[in-house]
């Protein structure tokens, strides 16, 4: 019997080292291709952690096959440079946000210059566009330092509100992989990202709120006399959440605000 017992047990404690040999020689033959893309999801995971900052604006979307098409078209392309090429070399811009709540899918989307002033350093990112021509001006066009207004959209009194400044320039919007966001994008992909953002900063409000309807009567008005605002984007072109102003028309909204509604230019 005790023969029996130590023949079975040298038995089984050299299947077990044979055991151990195979899945040794195994693994040392075996491709690094799951370590490496497990290692590659981790830098990925790394590289896209959100910023501090809060999101808020919704964005018209372009039909998708309308949108790349137009992405992809030179001529479009050489208009959009065009566009956004202020006439003496200095661009301005203005961003649309909307300061009054509305949810969307459960989420408000609220996010008015009040909302920039309380930000850690009155920066945020400018998340959520979703239009192809306004990407392109904040991946491709927008720098630092470059000034913008702060335009409430979709309210009771829609128009200018304050100066901000970009601080940084174009780079991964994180909305668009985020799949509780109202603005996801499930053909966005990590390595081909299809949207991108600016971070900006809150410069100071206007001396005096610039409503649409003032904005309008200028350019009506200008349009007629040749006056700065004669060719202003917000009226000229497409609707975008976010548009180029040339300088001189930035320097003339500014000098209004400084004046008193009633008052003629």
């Amino acid at each position: 019997m005790r023969l029996i017992s130590r023949n079975y047990f040298s038995i089984v404690s050299s299947q077990i080292a044979i055991g151990q040999a195979h899945r040794v020689i195994a693994s040392s033959s075996m491709p690094k291709t799951r370590a490496k893309t497990q290692a590659t999801k981790r830098k990925a995971s790394q590289e896209s952690d959100p910023p501090p900052k809060r999101g808020k604006k919704s964005e018209e979307k372009d039909d998708d096959a309308v949108a790349l098409a137009k992405d992809k078209n030179p001529q479009s392309s050489a208009a959009v440079s065009a566009v956004a090429s202020g006439s003496n070399g200095e661009q301005c811009w203005l961003f649309k946000s909307e300061p009054e709540s509305r949810v969307e899918n459960g989420v408000d989307v609220k996010f008015g210059i009040d909302d920039l002033a309380e930000e850690a350093d009155q920066t945020a990112c400018w998340d959520g566009v979703r239009n192809y021509q306004a990407r392109n001006f904040m991946r491709d066009r927008m720098r630092v330092g470059e000034l913008g207004f702060f335009y409430h959209s979709n309210c009771k009194v829609p128009g200018i509100a304050g100066i901000v400044r970009v601080v940084k320039e174009g780079y991964t919007d994180h909305t668009q992989f985020d799949r509780k966001d109202i603005h996801y994008d499930p053909k966005s992909k990590k390595d081909a990202p299809k949207w991108f953002m600016v971070d900006v900063q809150l410069v100071r409000k206007l001396k005096r709120f610039v409503p649409l309807s003032e904005l309008k009567a200028t350019f009506q008005k200008h349009s007629s006399s040749g006056g700065p605002l004669c060719k202003l984007a917000l009226f000229c072109s497409a609707r975008l959440s976010v548009q180029p102003v040339t300088k001189a028309e930035f320097d003339y909204i500014v000098q209004l605000s400084d004046t008193d509604a009633e008052q003629d230019e």
